[in-house]
């Protein structure tokens, strides 16, 4: 299985510890997971892919994706779960080890929303050995991302799970009494509700294939947590930034991704609002999609350590 210029598609816009800016290499991948082979054709550029409007396709590249660079042999995910895109998830947390610079200590990170996938939790230990604990409002999805962590034994005794009961709130009944963090991590739910969250893949489907299709197939799934809430993005990340407030000495810097940009100006005015001592913004591109990074801390380095 040979690729014709198999460097003709380096991702220069993905950070420079990135794994995945070359072409995958689809032979190599296969030899470690024999399963995708199934879906792997020629595209019209002589070169070996996948259909990414097939979601058993999108899952079966992630299981091998996840078993070739992070070791990682069992993966699975519920019916209807989502399925995340590894190269953008696995920046976030390259970015994130960025502002934290190189520290001495171990690494606890809050990943909130940690999802069915407990894709972040997967990363930031596989990568950067750190220590995680998820939050979620679904029992189902914590459910599955123990029975992940179980079964993978690099991510046992890094990672806490931890159910959110109180549905209105964010950190608020998640991080306990002296508890530290370093870094937050956060993938908000992006629409304000199921029919936003279905025009929207309905458009990026149509756009992509250029042509008009009634039906809509979420390629990376989700279940209604995982892409709407009440005020979609702008609403939750809002809640997030007045609830770290709350939480000022117990984390070093918060963080979330942020998929529309103009939701930055009004974020902005939150965090002068509870006076964050220093924020960051961090431009994120995989295709042809670009998002930011927004992280902001209330405490010096030095005090936290």
């Amino acid at each position: 299985m040979q690729e014709k210029n198999p460097n003709s598609a380096l991702k220069t816009n993905l950070h420079p510890r990135n794994l995945h800016r070359e072409r995958y290499d689809f032979q190599a991948l296969i030899k470690t997971s024999p399963a995708l082979v199934t879906f792997v054709k020629r595209n019209e550029f002589g070169n070996y892919a996948i259909d990414f409007f097939n979601p058993e396709a999108v899952k079966a590249l992630n299981q091998a994706l996840l078993n070739h660079f992070y070791g990682i042999e069992n993966w699975e995910i519920p019916a209807n779960y989502l399925c995340p895109p590894i190269p953008g998830r696995v920046d976030y947390l390259h970015y994130l080890a960025d502002i934290l610079g190189n520290q001495k200590t171990e690494v606890r990170c809050l990943d909130i929303g940690v999802g069915a996938n407990c894709i972040y939790p997967i990363l930031g230990i596989s990568t950067y050995n750190w220590s995680f604990v998820g939050s979620d409002i679904d029992p189902i999805a914590l459910e599955n991302a123990k029975r992940i962590a179980d079964m993978n034994p690099s991510l046992k005794g890094k990672l806490a799970l931890r159910l959110q009961t109180e549905k209105q709130s964010i950190f608020h009944g998640i991080i306990q009494k002296d508890e530290k963090f370093h870094l937050t991590s956060c993938n908000p739910p992006f629409h304000e509700s199921a029919a936003a969250a279905l025009t929207g893949s309905k458009r990026k489907i149509n756009n992509l294939k250029k042509q008009n299709s009634a039906k809509v197939i979420l390629n990376f799934g989700g279940k209604s947590n995982e892409l709407w809430c009440d005020g979609g993005e702008l609403k939750f990340v809002e809640q997030l930034i007045l609830e770290s407030k709350d939480y000022a000495n117990s984390c070093l810097w918060f963080s979330s991704l942020i998929s529309k940009k103009e939701h930055l100006k009004h974020l902005y005015k939150i965090l002068k609002k509870v006076n964050a001592r220093e924020v960051k913004t961090i431009e994120m591109s995989q295709g042809n999609k670009t998002s930011h990074l927004l992280a902001w801390t209330f405490i010096r380095m030095e005090g936290f350590f």
